[in-house]
């Protein structure tokens, strides 16, 4: 058997709850909103990579720091 690298939790409002979810090498969480679905992966193979997709179409992939940059810079104090 494979090492397990991370684990996933997903979380509702309903008081749903699914956690320890065991990855080797990736995982997604995925909403579907009408006929919109919303894609968070995370993959640990080499380094920490975030990929978000909106439907079909990756908007944003890149390295963990990358993202916490990104986020970063979009947060001004006020």
């Amino acid at each position: 058997m494979s090492d397990i690298r991370m684990t996933g939790e997903i979380r509702t409002d309903y008081d749903c709850e699914i956690s320890g979810l065991p990855a080797e090498r990736w995982g997604e969480a995925v909403f579907k909103i009408g006929d919109e679905e919303i894609v968070f992966e995370v993959s640990v193979e080499k380094s920490v990579i975030i990929a978000i997709m909106l439907g079909e179409d990756t908007q944003w992939k890149g390295t963990l720091e990358g993202l916490k940059n990104l986020l970063k810079s979009e947060i001004k104090a006020r």
